[in-house]
C-alpha cells in the first residue's frame, strides 16, 4: 500500500495532497511533503526498535499525522492498531493487551491520559507519543528528529521485505455484543477493494473530497488510500460539529458518510422550511413532496419532470449549496438509508449512493452506482467487480469470498473458522436477498432475528428502518422476544417534538414530562399506526414506551459506529420492557 506515496508524486503532483485547519486556516501538505513526512517517521520507528509485525495503537481524530503514521508503519512491515477516540480506558487496555501492543501513537492530552491509563502495568507497551504539545508527554516530533535521511538505505530494506500477504492492521470490531476481535486485514485484502471501487466513484486528480469519518473505521481509510491512488485531494473537517461549514468552505466533489448524519442534514432542511411563512414555505413543501416520488429511472412523466425543474431551480438549489454547491457523489454506508432520503436527495441531484460490506470485508461488497440506470433504492446495490463474490445461503444468510476476505481473527482460529467456511466463505450475519437478480437487499441481522409466543419471526431492522421515516422518532428498538407481539422503545427526536408542540399550541417544559403528556402519546400513537400499516399484522408494534434521552456511545448504548446494543439496552431498560408486557 506504501507504494501508493511515490506513484501519486509521479503521476498526481499535488499541492493539497492533505489539507486541514489549524487556528482558523487551512494548511496544505503536498505529495512531496507527506513522503518526506512519512520516511522521516519510518527512520524514526527503526530506531526506536520497531520491526515487521510489531503492534503500533493510534488514538486519534482524523488529522495528517494518523495518515503519516499509517503510512510509516506500512513501510516497516509493522502493523497499525487503530483505536476509537471514544472508548474507555478499559476498552483501550483490552486492545493494548490482546494484540500486544509496543507504542501508542495518540493526539492530545485526554488521549494521552487515557492511553497511560490503559497502559498502567503494561510491560509491552513501551512509550506514548502524542501529535499535539502536551505537557509530561513525548511529542511525534521526537520520533522524526531520530529520522536521518543518511539512513534510507535502512528504510529500503525494511520495504524490501514487505508482502502483500503481510498484516496491513489490526481492526478491533466494536460488535453489539460480546469482546472485541481483532480483524487481521493484509496490504492485498486494502489494495483490492480500493481498486475494486476506483472504476464506480465520480471522480479524479482534478476533485477534493472532505473527509469526517473515523480513520480508525475501514471505511474511511480505504477510502483514504482510494482518493491518493486516484489524486482526488483529501481535506479534513474540524470536527463532526463543522462539517457543514467545512463543506461550504471546501466546496468538495465527494464525501462519504452514514445514514444518521444525512437524516441530521435532512431534518435542518425541515426544520429551517417550517420557520418559513406564506408563499415560500408553501413551495418548500411542494417541493419536498415532489422529491419523495422521484423515481431515479426516469420514469416519471412530463409534468412531473417540469415541476421538479422549478423546484430545483427555487428551493433544492439551496440543498446544493449547502453541501458546497460541486458534489458529484455522496457514498452512504455503515447502516441502512431511509428510502425517502435517497429519493428526496436525488431528485434534488445528489446523487447517493449506498453502499454495504463489514471490517472483515475490507470493507465494501457492495455499492449503488452513480449512473440511476446501476442504482436501486433501498438496495445496498451491485457487487463490485475484482474477484468479489457474493451468494444467498439457504437459510437467507449473505456469505461472501474473494481477495477483500480477512486474514482471519487474531489469536482466535476457533471464531476464524466459525466465520470463514472451508470453501472460503465468509459468513457476514447479515440476511438479504438479491433484486433483479443483481441488486443486493438487507433485511436484517442473523442473530438479532428474534421469535414471538405465536411462532412468528420478526426483524427488526426492518421494522425500525421503517419507523425512521417519522421525524419524530430519533431512536428505536424493536423488542418481543418470547412474547405475544413486538413493541418498542423510542427515542423522540426532540426538537422536532418542540417544533410540533409550538405549532399545536402546547408548552414544553421538558423531555421527562414531554413523553408523559396525553397529547403526544396520542401524536406518537397516530404516527405507529400508520406506519404499521405497512407490515403483517403479527409484526406490527402493538405498545411502545418513549424514553427522555439520546443513546450514546459513551453511555455504552451504541457502537463507535452508532449501531444499537441491543443486549445493553434490553438490560437496561428491563424494567420498562417488563412493564410493556405486565
Amino acid at each position: 500500500m506504501f507504494d501508493l506515496l511515490p506513484y501519486q508524486l509521479e503521476k498526481f503532483p499535488k499541492e493539497d495532497a492533505l489539507t486541514h485547519k489549524v487556528n482558523g486556516a487551512w494548511v496544505k501538505y503536498s505529495i512531496a511533503d507527506i513522503l518526506k513526512q512519512v520516511n522521516q517517521l519510518s527512520l524514526g520507528f527503526i530506531k526506536l526498535g520497531i520491526t515487521k509485525d510489531d503492534k503500533v495503537a493510534i488514538i486519534a481524530h482524523n488529522r495528517p499525522e494518523w495518515v503519516f503514521t499509517d503510512f510509516a508503519l506500512q513501510q516497516l512491515g509493522a502493523v497499525s492498531v487503530p483505536i476509537y477516540p471514544t472508548l474507555t480506558a478499559d476498552d483501550i487496555r483490552f486492545i493494548f493487551g490482546d494484540s500486544e501492543v509496543k507504542l501508542a501513537m495518540v493526539s492530545d492530552a485526554d488521549l494521552y491520559n487515557k492511553a497511560k491509563e490503559a497502559s498502567v502495568g503494561m510491560a509491552a507497551v513501551k512509550d506514548i507519543y502524542t501529535f499535539l504539545p502536551v505537557t509530561g508527554a513525548k511529542n511525534w516530533e521526537e520520533i522524526k528528529a531520530l529520522g536521518q535521511q543518511s539512513d534510507m538505505p535502512l528504510l529500503e530494506e525494511a520495504k524490501s521485505k514487505v508482502t502483500g500477504e503481510d498484516l496491513l492492521t489490526l481492526i478491533y470490531t466494536s460488535g453489539t455484543t460480546g469482546t472485541p476481535k481483532g480483524v487481521m486485514l493484509t496490504h492485498n485484502n486494502l489494495i483490492s477493494n480500493y481498486k475494486s471501487c476506483i472504476p464506480l466513484m465520480p471522480v479524479d486528480h482534478n476533485d477534493k473530497a472532505l473527509s469526517f469519518l473515523p480513520l480508525c473505521h475501514v471505511y474511511e481509510r480505504m477510502m483514504i488510500f482510494l482518493y491518493t491512488a486516484t489524486g482526488v485531494s483529501i481535506y479534513f473537517a474540524e470536527s463532526m460539529d463543522t462539517i457543514g461549514d467545512n463543506l461550504k468552505e471546501v466546496q468538495p466533489q465527494m464525501f462519504t458518510t452514514v445514514p444518521r448524519l444525512l437524516e441530521k442534514v435532512y431534518e435542518r432542511i425541515v426544520a429551517k422550511g417550517s420557520e418559513l411563512t406564506g408563499i415560500k414555505k408553501k413551495l418548500f413543501f411542494w417541493s419536498m413532496k415532489l422529491g419523495n416520488t422521484y423515481d431515479i429511472q426516469g420514469h416519471n412523466s412530463l409534468w412531473y419532470k417540469i415541476q421538479l425543474t422549478i423546484a430545483n431551480v427555487l428551493i433544492f438549489n439551496k440543498w446544493r449549496e449547502a453541501l458546497g454547491g460541486n458534489i458529484k457523489a455522496v457514498v452512504s454506508g455503515s447502516a441502512a438509508l431511509q428510502p425517502r432520503l435517497a429519493h428526496i436527495f436525488w431528485a434534488a441531484r445528489i446523487k447517493v449512493m449506498e453502499g454495504y460490506g463489514l471490517t472483515e470485508t475490507s470493507p465494501v461488497i457492495c455499492v449503488n452506482r452513480c449512473d440511476p440506470k446501476e442504482n436501486r433504492i433501498g438496495t445496498v446495490g451491485p457487487v463490485i467487480p475484482g474477484g468479489v463474490e457474493v451468494k444467498i445461503a439457504a437459510d437467507g444468510e449473505i456469505l461472501t469470498r474473494g481477495p477483500h476476505i480477512m486474514k482471519g481473527y487474531y489469536k482466535r482460529p476457533d471464531l476464524t473458522a466459525e466465520a470463514i467456511d472451508s470453501e472460503g466463505w465468509f459468513h457476514t450475519g447479515d440476511i438479504g436477498e438479491f433484486i433483479e437478480g443483481k441488486y443486493l437487499k438487507i433485511t436484517d441481522r442473523k442473530k438479532e432475528m428474534f421469535k414471538t409466543s405465536g411462532g412468528k419471526y420478526i426483524a427488526p431492522q426492518l421494522v425500525e428502518n421503517k419507523f425512521k421515516e417519522c421525524n419524530l422518532i430519533e431512536q428505536i428498538m424493536v423488542v418481543g422476544e418470547g412474547q405475544k407481539f413486538p413493541a418498542a422503545l423510542i427515542v423522540p427526536a426532540f426538537n422536532n417534538l418542540k417544533h410540533w408542540c409550538e405549532k399545536n399550541g402546547i408548552v414544553y417544559t421538558n423531555n421527562d414530562e414531554m413523553i408523559c403528556k396525553k397529547e403526544v402519546l396520542n401524536k406518537f400513537q397516530k404516527e405507529i399506526d400508520t406506519l404499521n400499516e405497512s407490515f403483517a399484522q403479527y409484526e406490527k408494534i402493538k405498545k411502545f414506551e418513549l424514553l427522555p434521552q439520546l443513546w450514546t456511545i459513551e453511555a455504552g448504548e451504541l457502537t463507535p459506529t452508532l449501531k444499537v446494543k441491543r443486549k445493553v439496552i434490553a438490560a437496561k431498560y428491563k424494567a420498562l420492557i417488563d412493564k410493556i408486557y405486565s
